[in-house]
């Protein structure tokens, strides 16, 4: 029975190299038998199916996406690679977000993120200027239909500057407690922010709502929204579940600042979500060679305890204009981006169980009881696993292999505007 033959479960997934960590082991890499059955793993039983080494992991948690901007890059496209290049050209293009136009570009994305091996996704939903009316019901839908292959949680993508008690804040924000979502902020230096930090907070506990910010996504050092944040969770004894992503400008402060920041992050108890390949994509874009990766602070991070994941971000429209929704790019590309190797033997759990936790999806590790949705490749070590896209590999879900097949670009021609 060869790698891309499966019986039906249960069965035995024999002689595989895992994380350690995902098994509750100490070490980096260790080879082992997996029981495999409908309802989850389990003790080694049925047919033995000898898989020569293959690379095991539980299904991925993508936390931090933007499917609603999806796809857009064949008529959206950014003109010069930058982030207000990308800004403006969204903008423009939230003309064109019809309920089938939301429905088909996100239907794809999830369709390509299932065949890759992604079982939980977080989505940002631009909400802003009457967006939310139109997106949050669609995006409802979608998840329903989508349950039992993907579960799905969004947040409200909207500016500092739109946070007020008037104008539509507190309709996106009833809008985001009625359909169990999370509320969102793109937090920047503006004067009165620590005054709309606290509107935020304030909103979020009247609704019971967790919080998720895109943070200091720039690289000048005297962008310190994060310590911000920070301190307004520390202060306020705000006791839902705060995300910070993207945090660029830390890597451009002074080491004694940074630290200092990261210790009040610490503290407050923060949850980071890093987005290597976007950030390269935007940050130090100009004429010249770029000389900064954007990439935040994460090995400091974890040295004080905070949780670290990684995440895709946009893929294929002005923020980023390639990705796939594919989570193990994102480790590949994290891995050498932010040098994850030569380091500790737990960032494995950075796309998996920390993602997974952080957004309350439950169990994603490999441990008896824990759902056989798996990730199964060809690579027998680190350096195979990132040498190559392992294109070839199976996805269980409950046991079973599924269908990889990805969608074909050209259905979304007469959505996109693609010749």
């Amino acid at each position: 029975m060869g790698f891309r033959t499966l019986p039906e479960p249960p069965f035995t997934l024999a002689n595989v190299t895992v994380p350690a960590i995902l098994v509750g082991q100490p070490g980096n890499l260790l080879r082992t038998d997996l029981g495999v059955s409908a309802d989850g793993l389990a003790a080694p039983a049925g047919t033995r199916v000898d898989m020569g080494g293959a690379m095991v992991f539980p299904c991925f948690t993508d936390m931090h996406t933007h499917l609603d901007k999806g796809h857009i890059w064949p008529r959206a496209s950014n003109p010069d690679g930058s982030f207000a290049g990308a800004l403006t050209t969204v903008r423009d293009d939230h003309a064109n977000w019809s309920e089938d136009d939301l429905t088909a570009r996100i239907s794809f994305a999830l369709r390509s993120a299932h065949a890759h091996g992604t079982a939980a996704i977080r989505t940002h939903l631009d909400s802003m200027n009457g967006q939310f009316k139109r997106s949050w019901p669609v995006f409802d839908r979608l998840r329903r239909e989508w349950a039992g292959r993907i579960e799905l949680q969004a947040a409200c993508l909207v500016s500092c500057d739109g946070v007020s008690r008037e104008g539509e804040f507190p309709d996106i924000a009833d809008t985001v407690a009625e359909y169990g979502g999370v509320l969102g902020m793109v937090s920047y230096p503006v004067p009165d922010l620590q005054d709309r930090l606290n509107l935020f907070f304030d909103m979020a506990a009247e609704r019971n709502l967790d919080a998720d910010f895109h943070v200091d996504e720039t690289l000048d050092p005297d962008s310190e929204t994060l310590r911000m944040i920070a301190r307004t969770v520390i202060d306020t004894g705000f006791e839902g579940r705060v995300v910070v992503g993207h945090c660029c400008s830390l890597s451009a402060q002074e080491d004694a600042r940074a630290m200092d920041t990261l210790d009040l992050v610490a503290r407050a108890g923060l949850h980071v979500v890093s987005l290597p390949m976007c950030n390269l994509y935007l940050q130090d874009r100009g004429a010249r060679t770029p000389r900064r990766r954007g990439v935040t602070l994460v090995h400091e991070m974890r040295e004080r305890g905070i949780p670290v994941s990684f995440a895709s971000d946009n893929t294929r429209d002005p923020f980023y204009a390639y990705g796939d929704l594919d989570m193990l790019e994102v480790m590949r590309e994290a891995t050498r981006i932010a040098h994850l190797d030569h380091s500790a033997d737990d960032w494995t759990r950075a796309f998996t169980t920390t993602p997974a936790t952080t957004c309350a999806f439950g169990a994603r590790d490999l441990g008896t009881g824990s759902p056989a949705d798996l990730v199964v490749t060809r690579a027998r070590s680190w350096t195979e696993l990132f040498a190559r896209p392992h294109s070839d590999r199976i996805v269980l879900r409950a046991g079973r292999a599924i269908d990889r097949t990805l969608p074909d670009y050209a259905e979304l021609d007469p959505i996109t505007g693609a010749p």
